[in-house]
C-alpha cells in the first residue's frame, strides 16, 4: 500500500525558512509527478508546485516563484519544498501528492495524498 508522509512544518516568523519533506513508500513501479498543494482556512486547496520524474518543475502559484524551490530524490521517492522569505499569507496546511504507477503491465497511475503538515508564519 502506498503511503505519503510529510514532515518539516511548523511555526516560523515572517522572512524565515522551512523545508518540507514528503516520503512515499510502497511504490513498486515508479512515481511520475509529485507535487505540493496548500489549503488556507476558508479557501480551496491549490497547487503550489510540481516536479516530474525527470526533474521538470512547475510553479503554479506566481506568489511563490523565487521564494520556494521544489526538488526530488527519485532513489528515495521523496519530494522537498524549500520555502524561503516566508510571508504570513503562506500560512496553510501543506499537502504532497504523487502519481504512482499501479502495475508493470499497464501505464496506469493513481494519485495518492499525504496527511498534510501545518505551516504557520507569524508577522
Amino acid at each position: 500500500q502506498v503511503q505519503l508522509v510529510e514532515s518539516g512544518g511548523g511555526l516560523v516568523q515572517a522572512g524565515g525558512s522551512l523545508r518540507l519533506s514528503c516520503a512515499a513508500s510502497g511504490s513498486r513501479f515508479g512515481i511520475k509527478t509529485m507535487g505540493w498543494y496548500r489549503q488556507a482556512p476558508g479557501k480551496q486547496r491549490e497547487l503550489v508546485a510540481s516536479i516530474t520524474s525527470s526533474g521538470s518543475t512547475n510553479y503554479a502559484d506566481s506568489s511563490v516563484k523565487g521564494r520556494f524551490t521544489i526538488s526530488r530524490d527519485n532513489a528515495k521517492n521523496t519530494v522537498y519544498l524549500q520555502m524561503d522569505s516566508l510571508k504570513p499569507e503562506d500560512t496553510a496546511v501543506y499537502y504532497c501528492n504523487a502519481d504512482v504507477r499501479l502495475t508493470i503491465y499497464t501505464v496506469t497511475y493513481l494519485t495518492f495524498w499525504g496527511q498534510g503538515t501545518q505551516v504557520t508564519v507569524s508577522s
